[in-house]
């Protein structure tokens, strides 16, 4: 991990406006800068960025932050990656907390990779095999395949090469049996698996000896979370970012045949399904999906788990099967490029594929299976928002060749549907001067309480809970928005007070459901604290 004195000390070292520009073409603006927001289309610039206070905001879709949170959502990294990236930018050395250990087992990983690689061009029968599955010399370079020998070997040159053992276990690379050590890729092509960052965290090994296992992953470890990981992804985030499209297949050699015929947006899941814990990785630059999985009874079923997931989460995108048991790279290989462009541009969308997958569990033709059917996809319809609801309950009624009013949705109140936003100056005002000066917020919070506020509810709760938090930055550099003198603010803070406490008052004088004594008690403190506004003092609140 970084070090937090070294992330201290890039923080210093960073100014927003230097670090944006690398980026965007800022035009100033007054004290600030301005420029048309990367993150939502626009043509008038609502992107405004504060030398000043060191932030950024975009008054048109409302994201904001610092010069880190800047490079983590245009260039679509994380934290650490980001620090890094800046880092470099600004040629500051970063610190790591257990940093030799951590380069020992980059180190390993890095060198077993390259073993196999140089293995696999030593061996032409292993050549051959890869070529005549139509993988290019180029891919099997980009994808850095190789070839893993005799258990025996693997084992001999981690030892000859000084690597520690016990760290070689812990990485997934061999193992103990009652035999001994072994290592988990025996007689296999290699497909070394990438963090995010590029680096090597682990192999997919597929046997070209007839073993029973035809693929098989490294282990859960330290630096390797299949469920988390997408193969290919490293080289492929790029091409998803600016192509605005992901294509998730089922196979390492789907994803290496669809990069050569040019579908650079492709990745694959390592194993498993697709599942929760990747949904962080796919909604990075919110790409439009596509589910590109075998039409065989296993392929359909998990494009369907993926099909609910994906739609439940609003992910745009939608379904691509294979027929006649083919695949990508099966089509790759026969040269079938505009076909699969063709299915890859027009994808079925989630949500009818996942009715239609239900509904084809059923023979409709029966009413008791017709009925069981109708239950199943109401379940499914009423898991989605209101709107796809009201969209496909007509698409569920035409499947089944049902009533449409036999298509239940959940209903959803007046309240609910109409979101009405209104903005109250000087509410923002007073919140902006708090901001501006944090060192008040004590003695502001002596005197006002949150429900004094009428519009601004939420934005004053998340000053209270985070005064830092980035969606604040927006009423921090709002022109509307005065700044106030020591003198203006108190001003500010009476009106409010005032009006909050004479509003009260008359709430409590006109309430029959109140008990009388404390209704008694409560109008003397309310008419006490009005006398005491009055008289030019702010005073506690005592309510």
């Amino acid at each position: 991990m970084i070090t937090k004195d070294s992330i201290e000390i890039l923080k210093n070292q960073l100014d927003v406006v230097d670090v944006i520009s690398q980026f965007l073409e800022l035009r100033k603006a007054g004290a600030n800068f301005k420029a048309c927001c990367p993150f939502h289309g626009e043509t008038n610039p609502s992107f405004v960025v504060s030398p000043a206070k060191q932030i950024y905001h975009c008054f048109g879709c409302g994201v904001g932050g610092d010069s880190i949170s800047f490079v983590m959502e245009y260039e679509k990294l994380s934290y650490p990656e980001a620090i890094e990236k800046l880092a470099s930018m600004s040629n500051v050395s970063l610190q790591y907390d257990d940093n030799n250990q951590k380069k020992q087992s980059v180190k390993i990983i890095e060198d077993v990779n390259k073993f196999y690689q140089k293995l696999l061009v030593s061996s032409p029968a292993v050549k051959d095999y890869i070529k005549q599955r139509g993988i290019s010399e180029f891919s099997i370079e980009k994808f850095e395949i190789g070839y893993a020998p005799k258990s025996a070997d693997t084992i001999n040159y981690l030892r000859s090469n000084n690597h520690n053992l016990t760290e070689s276990i812990e990485l997934g690379i061999i193992d103990t049996g009652q035999s001994g050590l072994y290592s988990r890729f025996i007689e296999r092509i290699t497909f070394p698996i990438h963090a995010i960052n590029g680096k090597i965290v682990g192999f997919g090994g597929r046997t070209i000896t007839g073993h029973n296992a035809k693929y098989v992953n490294s282990p859960q470890s330290k630096v390797f979370n299949k469920s988390r990981l997408l193969y290919g992804y490293h080289l492929a985030k790029e091409a998803i970012y600016k192509k605005n499209q992901i294509i998730v297949t089922e196979g390492y050699l789907d994803v290496i045949m669809l990069h050569q015929a040019g579908f650079n947006t492709a990745v694959a899941t390592l194993g498993t399904a697709l599942t929760a814990e990747h949904l962080p990785l796919l909604k990075r630059g919110e790409p439009k999906v596509i589910v590109a999985y075998d039409g065989d009874k296993a392929g359909l079923k998990a494009a369907f788990k993926a099909a609910t997931m994906l739609s439940h989460s609003d992910f745009s995108g939608g379904v691509v099967i294979f027929g006649e048991g083919m695949d990508p790279a099966d089509m790759v290989k026969e040269g079938r490029i505009e076909e699969l462009n063709e299915m890859i541009l027009k994808p079925q969308n989630f949500i009818p594929f996942a009715i239609d997958y239900i509904v084809a569990l059923y023979n409709i033709n029966e009413p008791q299976e017709k009925q069981k059917a109708l239950v199943e996809t109401n379940e499914y319809l009423k898991t989605l928002n209101p709107i796809y609801q009201d969209e496909y309950k007509r698409y569920i009624a035409q499947k089944l060749n049902v009533r449409e009013h036999l298509v239940q949705i959940n209903k959803q109140t007046r309240a609910q549907a109409i979101n009405l936003s209104k903005v109250d100056i000087a509410e923002l005002s007073i919140l902006k001067h708090i901001l501006e000066d944090k060192s008040i917020l004590g003695d502001v919070l002596d005197v006002i309480d949150v429900s004094m506020f009428e519009f601004h509810i939420n934005e004053f709760q998340l000053l209270i809970s985070d005064i830092n938090e980035p969606s604040l930055n927006g009423i921090l550099l709002n022109d509307a928005l005065g700044s106030y003198t020591k003198e203006e603010f108190d001003k500010q803070l009476f009106i409010l007070l005032s009006k909050f406490y004479n509003n009260k008052l008359t709430h409590v004088t006109y309430d029959a459901n109140m008990n009388f004594k404390a209704k008694v008690i409560l109008i003397r403190k309310l008419k006490d604290n009005i006398k005491q506004l009055r008289m030019g003092k702010l005073v506690k609140y005592n309510l």
